[in-house]
């Protein structure tokens, strides 16, 4: 009898745990990076959001290997410059200062990301005060920006992080 209570109770475990893998979330976006010319930054970025965050995936390659560069949601859903610039400025409904995480930032200001010995990216963090499909931050068709250098989170406007090497226009999942 008791083997049989236990193997319910795993089974109805089991079961809950299922069900809330696949409850959904929340609205998801999703950003196919391409290359800027003469690069070679592609790959994707998920969001998805979660509660008052977004959940941001990053699957990148093509970048300079055991390097760090800057990222950001730009203005203007716009790639068609070939040189990225036709995305306008970093994202900033909100009106503050460039900046990191944890302090005051542009709403597109993301976290750096940092390329592996093959010059891939594998990452996964969540950020706060942006949203997908309402409101003043919603991110969906504006502009993501991949750079060739750190961003350094204290120049302003841009955090000094160069060229735009990858570009993309967040969409709706």
């Amino acid at each position: 009898m008791k083997l049989l209570s236990s193997t319910l109770s795993l089974i109805a475990t089991a079961c809950l745990l299922a069900a809330c893998a696949a409850a959904p979330q929340g609205p998801r976006a999703i950003a196919s990076i391409e290359p800027t010319r003469g690069n070679a930054a592609a790959g994707s970025v998920s969001f998805e959001a979660r509660g008052d965050a977004l959940l941001v995936n990053v699957k990148l390659s093509g970048l300079k290997p055991n390097t760090e560069h800057g990222f950001h949601i730009h203005e203007k859903g716009d790639c068609s410059s070939g040189d990225g610039m036709s995305t306008g400025g970093h994202f900033n409904p909100t009106g503050h200062v460039h900046g990191p995480q944890g302090a005051e930032h542009h709403a597109g200001d993301l976290p750096a990301l940092k390329a592996d010995a093959d010059g891939r990216v594998q990452a996964s963090f969540t950020v706060q005060a942006l949203g997908i499909g309402q409101g003043p931050t919603d991110i969906l068709g504006h502009g993501l920006i991949v750079h060739i250098a750190p961003d350094d989170y204290v120049t302003q406007p841009t955090g000094n992080s160069g060229a735009r090497i990858g570009c993309a226009v967040i969409k709706p999942a």
